[in-house]
């Protein structure tokens, strides 16, 4: 597997910088013993999302969990998303769009490396583990993230509505097309 949850708490845990997270969260909520799915955050948050069948690389589409990585891209405050359709294969292609002041990188999911996806867990993990913290820990920021993480799950609903309307228009184009077709053969 290109990405091993435990394994990566335990690095945090041993970064001086990062082991602060851990320990909050140990202390706020309960220590960190079981998988991603059973985390406080994965259930009342991310199980949310509804999945969408996407491209990955290739060479790495069995390595790691896509559902899961695909909850912590929609689920992140820090980037948007985009499910486009992909005329030459059954699936739709994710892209995550990450803006600073700057400039905005895209990045596609099927394009990228083993670290890269690797690195996204790591990065949406701690995303998600500070929030708990604060929705924990103080509550002013709670209705805060609490009201950004409904937003969230109100724009996933939205993205895939509008999917399935693109994905009926264009079956009903086929459709029409095959008919009229017919019709032009009868004459």
């Amino acid at each position: 597997m290109l990405f091993d949850f435990l394994a990566f708490i335990d690095e945090l845990r041993e970064n001086e910088d990062k082991k602060e997270i851990v320990e909050k969260y140990e202390s706020l909520i309960w220590p960190i013993q079981w998988n991603i799915i059973d985390q406080v955050w994965y259930r009342e948050y991310l199980s949310r999302f509804p999945s969408h069948e996407y491209l990955t690389p290739e060479e790495f589409s069995d390595d790691f969990d896509r559902d899961i990585l695909q909850k912590l891209i929609i689920a992140s405050f820090s980037n948007s998303y985009t499910l486009s359709n992909n005329e030459k294969k059954r699936w739709f292609e994710l892209s995550i769009w990450v803006e600073s002041e700057e400039q905005t990188i895209v990045k596609t999911l099927s394009e990228l490396w083993a670290f890269q996806i690797s690195r996204l867990f790591e990065i949406y993990i701690e995303e998600q583990m500070n929030h708990q913290i604060w929705i924990t820990e103080w509550g002013d920021d709670k209705e805060t993230v609490l009201a950004e993480r409904e937003m969230k799950i109100k724009r996933r609903k939205s993205v895939l509505d509008s999917l399935n309307i693109t994905q009926e228009a264009q079956k009903a184009q086929v459709e029409q097309e095959a008919k009229l077709d017919d019709l032009m053969g009868q004459l």
